[in-house]
C-alpha cells in the first residue's frame, strides 16, 4: 500500500511500535506481534527529524508516563465506516471504557455493532486512537489486536493516571 511515505521505530513499556506516516499524518502505529499488521514497510527510515513522527514519539511517551498529550494528524487508510468508528474512539475518555453496543448507539448504528467490532479490530494507529477502550457488554477484555495482555496493561495505566 502506498499510503506510508515513512516509518520509525519507537520504544515502549509494552514494546516496540512502528509509526508510519503518509503525507497528511500519522498512518499506522503497529507493536510487531499485533493481528493485522502489514508486515516489513517498503517505504524509508526516519532519521529523527520528521514532524509527525516526533510528535507521535512525544505523545507516546507523555501517554506512558500518565500525563496529557497532543494527538499528532491522523491519516489511516480504510473506508468511510472504518474511519467513521476510529473517530468515534477518540471520544472515548481514558478510565471510561465503552462497550461495543454503546459505541454503535453513539453512532447512531446500534444494529451494526458486530460490523462495529470489526473496524475497531481493525483500528491501525494502536494506543493513540484508543481501540483498546472497547469492552464486551459484561466489561470483558475481550479482543485486542495488540494481545489482551497490553489491552489489560493500558487499561490499568489509563485507570491508574484517571
Amino acid at each position: 500500500m502506498k499510503h506510508h511515505i515513512l516509518q520509525r521505530r519507537i520504544d515502549t513499556p509494552l514494546g516496540p511500535l512502528t509509526a508510519a506516516r503518509s503525507a497528511a499524518g500519522l498512518s499506522g502505529l503497529w507493536f510487531d506481534d499485533q493481528k493485522h499488521h502489514p508486515g516489513a514497510l517498503a517505504v524509508p527510515d526516519d532519521d529523527g527529524s520528521d514532524p509527525v513522527l516526533s510528535a507521535t514519539a512525544a505523545a507516546l511517551t507523555a501517554y506512558f508516563s500518565g500525563k496529557p498529550f497532543t494527538l499528532p494528524p491522523l491519516d489511516p487508510a480504510g473506508t468511510s465506516f472504518q474511519r467513521e468508528v476510529w473517530q468515534a474512539l477518540l471520544a472515548i475518555a481514558p478510565g471510561q471504557p465503552s462497550t461495543y453496543g454503546a459505541l454503535a448507539g453513539r453512532l447512531g448504528r446500534a444494529s451494526a455493532a458486530r460490523a462495529l467490532g470489526a473496524a475497531v479490530g481493525r483500528n491501525p494507529i494502536s494506543v493513540l486512537v484508543p481501540c483498546h477502550r472497547v469492552v464486551g457488554a459484561d466489561g470483558s477484555l475481550t479482543g485486542y489486536a495488540g494481545g489482551l495482555e497490553r489491552k489489560k496493561a493500558l487499561l490499568s495505566l489509563e485507570e491508574a493516571a484517571a
